[in-house]
């Protein structure tokens, strides 16, 4: 879990659900609120925190936006000519932090490939699954076992059955995911989170965009609507792809999202201070008669954490 990212999107792992309250920082900086003095006191600190001289996460405290998860919410995970798979992470191991019953639908890398990544942000996956509280969906081993014959239990059909050719939708995989997160007695659970990473390859194993979109819309009716839970949801993009089914997709999940964190490679190439920017949308208008709120930080991988700045404030530049 990366401290920085929950502050820049107002979150805490003791109140997935609440906000927290902005406070004076870079934010005034870049809207011009704060003096001279001031600023270059932030950026000082900014840079002194990216070399480690304060401690992780003290830049996510004078980032803080005001940001909130919220429960009911379906937060698009989004990746251009870079590799996003650290926002899922961050998800997974906050919610888990957070309380909340899981159900993880990994498609792309194996369970011990999660595991050692969670073991580094302080979460152990191995006992959250045996405690129940995260149900995990391995796609990598599934597709093997369809694919090489292996005999279903009787009343247990794969999630991913559609590989048989026996339907070309979606329903055991929704089956999966509503029985996974329905409530059962003795649950204490705060509240279920499905995490999907990511969708773009269900399009890759034959699923039609159409079966994709409905398997969402599914998903959301009845994690986000009747759960009152969250749905989180990792594709792949890219502008000049002509992969048209993909980026119908992908638009498609753009105008039905919450909050989308859109992570992209530099256009300038590769950086060895500053790995991509993310933007940060509040989709104002899904709800309201508003302009959706859009927020820019650049941002730079390290072995435990991510550090965020704004775009021209890495400590390379400082």
């Amino acid at each position: 879990m990366f401290a920085e990212l929950n502050e820049l999107l107002g979150a805490s792992p003791e109140r997935p659900d609440a906000p927290l309250l902005p406070r004076r920082g870079v934010l005034a900086v870049l809207t011009g609120s704060c003096s001279l003095s001031v600023t270059l006191q932030v950026l000082t600190e900014s840079a002194r925190a990216e070399r480690g001289q304060n401690g992780p996460g003290f830049v996510g405290k004078v980032l803080q936006e005001g940001f909130a998860f919220g429960m009911g919410k379906f937060t698009l995970l989004r990746d251009t000519r870079t590799d996003g798979s650290f926002l899922v992470h961050h998800f997974l191991s906050f919610y888990l932090r957070a309380g909340c019953k899981v159900c993880f639908v990994a498609l792309l890398q194996s369970f011990s490939h999660y595991s050692i990544v969670a073991q580094k942000l302080g979460v152990s996956l191995a006992a959250a699954k045996e405690r129940g509280q995260l149900v995990f969906l391995e796609g990598l081993k599934s597709c093997l076992d369809l694919l090489f014959g292996e005999e279903e239990q009787p009343g247990q059909p794969s999630p991913l059955q559609f590989l048989s050719g026996g339907s070309c939708d979606l329903r055991a995989l929704f089956d999966f995911v509503r029985v996974s997160l329905s409530a059962t007695a003795g649950d204490s659970w705060k509240g279920p989170v499905l995490l999907v990473d990511d969708l773009s390859v269900l399009l890759s194993l034959g699923a039609a965009p159409v079966a994709v979109l409905d398997f969402i819309h599914y998903c959301r009716v009845c994690v986000c609507c009747q759960l009152k839970g969250n749905v989180v949801v990792l594709v792949h993009s890219n502008e000049d792809s002509e992969d048209e089914e993909n980026e119908l997709v992908v638009n498609s999940l753009c105008h039905h999202s919450d909050l989308i964190l859109w992570a992209e490679g530099l256009a300038t190439g590769f950086c060895k201070d500053v790995h991509g920017q993310i933007k940060i949308i509040k989709r104002l208008s899904l709800r309201q008669a508003e302009q959706d709120l859009v927020q820019v930080y650049q941002y730079k991988i390290q072995d435990r954490n991510v550090t965020f700045f704004a775009r021209g404030l890495s400590a390379a530049v400082l």
